[in-house]
């Protein structure tokens, strides 16, 4: 790659733009605009590739680019030799079998004999040839949901965030066959640049912090022992002695889920002047 970094990224749907957020909060600052294919990265040896989300994987497996940014069912889809650095925690989604409303079919055993259409046929095929089960995968692009309605196919299987869609088409959702999300992927390779494994660190920085707050307080020196049980951080908690002898400055890592619940509980221990930051970036 002539001493350049290639990373691709989609170019527009559900990863498009929170990709593009991830990679300049991790310090990759590029400018685009929307007939943009190939963005160079300021100050830096790195070119951005805006390219279809279901390219992204060959163009990784190809060498043509070093990393690149996708969904794990398009990774799963591509089978392909690439390899998942990290879950990226948007676009999450889930690969749903479903049939129509006034189908009997009530378990996954029951689509012995469909017709399945889905834009995943690879997916799809190994799925039931993995459990057993004998159907005819009918690969569509588009909307799947009215393959029954036209007489296409018994079942679908289809990508879904909220089921809305499924609903609207009077499809009834019998399993979850994949649960997908937005993944940073390399080639597998054993070689990697320290460029590729730096951008990689910066990256899972970025999606490590968006899970965390950080919580500074003031406490009295006996109740340390207490509000370590409730904040334990990732080793242990950082206390600082104040200017008064019996207070101390208690600074912690939390999950951002648990702070509803940890917040009374450091008030009920003693603390007080109680202070809740986003993290920008961590590594752990």
């Amino acid at each position: 790659m002539t001493g350049q970094l290639r990373i691709a990224v989609p170019n527009k749907g559900r990863l498009a733009e929170p990709s593009a957020a991830l990679l300049r909060q991790a310090g990759i600052r590029f400018e685009r605009t929307e007939r943009s294919l190939a963005v160079p990265v300021a100050d830096s040896p790195i070119e951005l590739l805006f390219v279809r989300t279901e390219d992204v994987s060959e163009l990784v497996a190809d060498g043509v680019a070093a990393l690149g940014i996708t969904g794990l069912d398009l990774v799963d889809e591509s089978g392909l030799p690439i390899t998942v650095e990290t879950d990226l925690g948007f676009g999450r989604c889930r690969l749903v079998a479903a049939v129509p409303d006034r189908s009997l079919a009530a378990t996954i055993a029951d689509f012995a004999g469909f017709r399945v259409a889905t834009s995943h046929p690879n997916v799809v095929s190994r799925f039931f040839a993995d459990k057993g089960i004998e159907t005819t995968t009918v690969p569509l692009r588009g909307s799947v949901e009215v393959a029954p309605k036209l007489d296409v196919a018994e079942a679908v299987v289809d990508l879904v965030s909220t089921g809305s869609t499924m609903l609207i088409n009077g499809l009834r959702p019998v399993v979850t066959i994949l649960e997908s999300q937005g993944v940073l992927v390399t080639a597998e390779s054993d070689g990697r640049d320290d460029l590729t494994r730096t951008v990689v660190t910066m990256i899972r920085s970025v999606v490590a912090a968006r899970t965390k707050r950080y919580i500074l307080m003031n406490a009295p020196a006996d109740t340390v022992a207490e509000i370590e049980t409730i904040i334990p951080g990732i080793e242990a908690p950082t206390v600082v002695p104040l200017s008064h002898d019996s207070m101390v400055a208690i600074h912690s890592v939390v999950d951002a889920d648990d702070v509803w619940q940890v917040l009374p509980k450091l008030e009920q221990a003693g603390a007080s002047g109680i202070l809740v930051f986003p993290i920008e970036q961590m590594i752990r």
